[in-house]
């Protein structure tokens, strides 16, 4: 079995009396899309820190590709790739200039022309970034990262602020990188782009891993009650909770077709990613209060 990409066990971060994280353990495979979920202050912002090598830790052991982040030197960094919240372009240069400028931060950069086709902005290459649209400089932001063909790429909130159309194509963006090979480490307050793009899922709040697993089972969302809605023949609207809806459903639609009714409205819902998102990190919240 391949060494995983991160792992972390013991994970703690102080600062004076305030611990933001405490003692959370956490393994990210090689070649997967790992989701890293948390409300602000819940401790998200200070674990990636410290695994992309620019806080020390208070405690703990963490590895990332093999190395300690808080030791390694400039071929470890040669091997990951960072892409912020905010970019820092520079508006005044193009598409090309700005990933041949980046590509000289590194010591074995992937082809220039390559990394602007894998972000789709070959019809951009000699466009300056101060002309491109919001989600085209996102694009750049990791055709910058990606340039120094790192194993490891970090993104950071990659597109808050899209719109719904820009965020989707930029999504394919990102599940992109897992076909090159690529272990992407992502954090998003986005549920249904975690739902997406990634393989697993880990929530942390109030400094504390409180779930993990596959975007599916997280919370044991498959097994969990199922919601059937409908509007009954007087208009009213019903809901049922049920853990086995193959068999209510056949009860009610069975029972509505004798009496030669229908059920408007009829849908089937279990909780989502969101729900349980919101359920985990408020008890934690509720649970750090008291």
């Amino acid at each position: 079995m391949p060494e995983p990409a991160i792992s972390i066990c013991g994970l703690r971060m102080s600062y004076g009396e305030t611990e933001a994280v405490r003692g959370i353990d956490l393994e990210v495979a090689s070649g997967e899309i790992f989701a890293f979920l948390g409300p602000n202050g819940a401790g998200k912002t200070s674990t990636v820190e410290i695994l992309e090598g620019y806080r020390k830790r208070t405690g703990g052991e963490v590895s990332v590709l093999g190395e300690d982040p808080a030791t390694a030197g400039r071929a470890w960094r040669d091997r990951i790739g960072i892409v912020l919240q905010s970019n820092s372009l520079d508006p005044y240069l193009t598409v090309r200039e700005s990933i041949e400028l980046y590509a000289g931060y590194f010591s074995r950069p992937r082809s220039v022309e390559e990394t602007i086709a894998l972000v789709g902005l070959g019809e951009k290459a000699d466009d300056r970034a101060r002309k491109l649209s919001g989600g085209q400089q996102r694009r750049l932001d990791v055709g910058m990262a990606l340039v120094g063909d790192p194993e490891l790429l970090f993104l950071d909130e990659p597109t808050t602020g899209f719109d719904p159309s820009a965020r989707r194509q930029f999504w394919d963006v990102i599940a992109g990188l897992r076909d090159l090979g690529k272990t992407v480490f992502l954090t998003t307050h986005y549920m249904d782009e975690a739902q997406r793009l990634a393989d697993r899922v880990t929530i942390i709040a109030g400094g504390r891993i409180v779930a993990e697993g596959t975007p599916e089972d997280l919370g044991d969302r498959e097994n969990a009650a199922a919601t059937i809605r409908y509007r009954d023949a007087a208009g009213a609207e019903v809901s049922i909770e049920t853990v086995d809806p193959v068999r209510e459903l056949n009860r009610l639609t069975g029972e509505a077709l004798a009496r030669g009714e229908d059920l408007e409205g009829l849908e089937v819902t279990r909780p989502s990613l969101e729900d349980v998102y919101l359920s985990l990190t408020s008890t934690a919240e509720r649970a750090g209060t008291e």
